[in-house]
């Protein structure tokens, strides 16, 4: 039996070769399909003399091919999945291990750490209080820029003294 959800998805489509197949056929005839296949079939019957059996072929391979299409989609969408849970998984192992490796050093260095953690607190702070100071509104997108830059710049350069090197070998 001819699926109505593809004949409706394709209608624009099946009307042209409604129309190819059986010239007889007028916009006004294809019009009152109306999702309704038995109606088409009924019509394209009256309009041509055409057997229903012959008019369901026709319909049918409109049928086949959207189920065809279907099944790829869906095929594609498991294959999606499968990628995207695969790369979740990778990133939380990552995720863990990085963890791991932080509480170890940690846990090797506590000092350190805290001092790090305090460096890192305090300037986040400056710069973010430098980038609220009000300021004319031309010359505050060019300043601020400049001082995320600097403070970007004077991030990465306490950072890459204070981390041990154990990190910093890392590849």
């Amino acid at each position: 039996m001819v699926n109505q959800q593809v004949l409706s998805g394709k209608w624009d489509q099946i009307k042209g070769e409604l129309k190819k197949k059986w010239g007889k056929l007028t916009d006004d005839d294809l019009r009152s399909f109306n999702g309704n296949v038995d109606q088409l079939i009924g019509r394209i019957q009256q309009k041509t003399g055409e057997s229903r059996e012959s008019i369901e072929q026709f319909l049918a391979q409109f049928s086949e091919e959207g189920s065809q299409f279907l099944s790829g989609l869906r095929d594609r969408i498991e294959e999606t999945a499968e990628q995207t849970m695969d790369t979740a998984r990778e990133g939380y192992e990552s995720l863990r291990r990085s963890y791991s490796e932080a509480e170890r050093a940690v846990a090797d260095r506590p000092g350190q750490a805290m001092a790090v953690a305090f460096g890192l607190g305090v300037l986040s702070g400056l710069g973010i209080a430098a980038l609220m100071r009000d300021r004319s509104y031309e010359s505050k997108f060019a300043h601020s820029r400049s001082m995320a830059e600097n403070f970007g710049k004077q991030l990465m350069d306490s950072l890459s003294n204070m981390v041990p090197e154990s990190f910093s070998r890392r590849s």
